[in-house]
């Protein structure tokens, strides 16, 4: 991989997914993702079918947050909001794990919660975040497990609402214990190009960000 060479841009899902979000907020974002060639864009699910509208006959993605950004609804509501994204227009689902069930070492509801997700976005490609900010590195190693187990597609790191931001190290961890069989989506305070590059080395393979504009600058 050539640092001087190596497009940015193509693993970038420019996020907004802030409380106070305006429609104007959301175009602004929509039109740099298109201007910029980026992969997605990631909203809340509010958002989601204006981001459709924007982004209407465009290659861009739309991802959907599910959850967002504390997870501490059951399974069966986290089902019906995928349903809804869907319906309005997501591609893809970014889910925040069960850090109440995780804590309680409750596996096996953070497994139903994981597939009831899986299910509802009707093979639509479902990334899990499990916040490493909260998790003890044994945390983190059972989530991936769980996380592999319930079938899902990607795990993601953080939500960028979590106590610590999501470390080089943290990716490398999880490539390790995944090795290639589940992807990682890397987020949570990544706003430099230098450190969304090195992510990817470490194995990432989507990057989660509000600073994907400036990245394509260097």
């Amino acid at each position: 991989m050539n640092n001087k060479s190596f497009d940015i841009a193509k693993y970038i899902e420019h996020t907004n997914v802030k409380a106070v979000a305006t429609e104007n907020d959301i175009k602004k974002l929509c039109v740099e993702a298109k201007s910029h060639g980026f992969y997605a864009v990631c909203v809340t699910s509010f958002r989601t079918s204006l981001a459709k509208k924007f982004l209407d006959q465009t290659k861009v993605k739309i991802v959907s947050v599910v959850g967002f950004p504390k997870a501490t609804v059951t399974y069966k509501i986290k089902a019906q909001e995928t349903k809804e994204a869907v319906k309005n227009g997501a591609d893809e689902i970014d889910m925040v794990i069960n850090l109440c069930a995780l804590k309680d070492k409750n596996y096996q509801y953070v497994v139903k919660d994981i597939k009831e997700v899986i299910k509802a976005a009707a093979g639509r490609p479902v990334k899990v975040i499990i916040e490493v900010g909260y998790l003890t590195e044994k945390e983190i190693i059972k989530s991936c497990q769980i996380v592999k187990k319930a079938g899902a597609h990607f795990i993601k790191t953080g939500t960028g609402y979590g106590p610590k931001k999501t470390k080089i190290s943290d990716i490398k961890l999880i490539h390790q214990i995944l090795k290639n069989q589940i992807k990682i989506k890397a987020s949570g305070g990544i706003r430099s190009y230098r450190k969304a590059y090195l992510m990817i080395q470490a194995g990432a393979s989507r990057i989660g960000t509000s600073h994907g504009v400036e990245m394509t600058k260097k």
